[in-house]
């Protein structure tokens, strides 16, 4: 079988997109199933440390929607292709080959408030046209298949629930998790940064070897201004927004953090909380239908009508041994669903029914 993916997100640095096509492509290539199918990945410029098995074909431009619409079709047309792989929530419309692809939420139509407004039409025309031609859908948690189902009218059969595997955090062998409190993740409205960080700072003020550490852009509309909600609170170097950090970075903060910190309202999945569990760090959670289908029993769940509720959670975990040890026991059975050799034979399978 002669696979085609859309593999534009593994140049350059990755996105989560980018990890889950990396993910699959070395479950496949250590399973053998490189060599038993013929994969042709497409990107807009060169894939580095791409195993030989796989065949590439570079064209050269932005990656944007134009490449997706006009170079990419094009070219998956002239190469015979059984299968289209597009796994980054749009699709080429023009494409005749069957096709799957993996839509990860659909926040852009349940929450159009969310975005801005010519992003957000953009998002709902392709998706919609996406789910439309797929000869299947596949997504990350029973969650966003059911929000795929409800708003984009896709029967229920041809979606499926895939979840990806989980990249474990390396720490050092010897560390001090010390009182600090993390967040990992871009910085969207729905994630509530600016609450977060207001509900700390008590905390930090009680405990001046406390810190808060938060990782990641801002990507938020309306915009939220994360500077002024950190200098709002004049503790100095108690805070740290790191807008960018290597994954050395990243996995050194998770090795110095004692509490994990997520408040969001909506995911498709939510890979960092798990994240943190790899890494030994339970997480403080908004109690939401996916958060507790993510992450189950290793959690701290606290209702998001009641966001004063998140100091005392985080303060639990910093202090209180028992609670910490009764989450981070629960995590081994947690972390067992999110497994990339289970998730490429499944998504394999999927491709091959189409």
């Amino acid at each position: 079988m002669r696979i085609g993916i859309d593999a534009r997100e593994i140049v350059g640095p990755q996105t989560g997109v980018g990890r889950w096509i990396s993910g699959l492509l070395a479950e496949w290539h250590a399973s053998g199933a490189a060599r038993a199918h013929e994969f042709v990945l497409y990107a807009n410029d060169d894939i580095p440390d791409v195993p030989d098995v796989f065949a590439t074909r570079i064209l050269r431009g932005s990656r944007g929607t134009w490449w997706e619409q006009s170079q990419l079709p094009r070219a998956a047309r002239s190469d015979g292709l059984d299968v289209f792989f597009a796994p980054q929530n749009t699709a080429p419309i023009l494409l005749a080959t069957p096709l799957a692809v993996l839509i990860h939420d659909v926040s852009f139509t349940a929450h159009p408030e969310w975005f801005r407004l010519r992003e957000g039409i953009r998002l709902r025309w392709l998706v919609r046209a996406a789910a439309a031609n797929a000869d299947a859908v596949i997504t990350v948690s029973e969650f966003s298949r059911q929000e795929i189902i409800a708003h984009l009218n896709v029967p229920d059969s041809r979606v499926h629930v895939i979840r990806p595997g989980v990249p474990a955090r390396t720490t050092p062998a010897h560390f001090d998790r010390g009182q600090n409190v993390l967040y990992v993740g871009s910085i969207f409205n729905r994630r509530h940064v600016p609450d977060l960080i207001g509900a700390v700072a008590p905390l930090l003020r009680l405990y001046p070897t406390a810190s808060l550490d938060i990782v990641g852009d801002n990507r938020s509309y309306p915009r939220e201004d994360v500077t002024a909600a950190i200098e709002r609170e004049h503790l100095g170097g108690q805070i740290t927004w790191h807008r960018f950090a290597t994954d050395e970075k990243v996995d050194e903060l998770y090795s110095r953090a004692r509490v994990f910190v997520f408040l969001s309202d909506y995911e498709g999945l939510g890979l960092t909380p798990l994240e943190a569990l790899t890494a030994g760090v339970p997480p403080v959670l908004f109690d939401t239908p996916v958060a507790r289908e993510a992450c189950g029993n290793a959690a701290l769940y606290v209702r998001p009508d009641r966001p004063q509720d998140v100091r005392h959670a985080v303060e639990q975990l910093l202090f209180d041994e028992s609670v910490r040890s009764r989450l981070l026991a629960a995590a081994p059975a947690v972390l067992a669903q999110y497994n990339w050799t289970r998730a490429a034979r499944e998504t394999l399978q999927v491709l091959e029914r189409c």
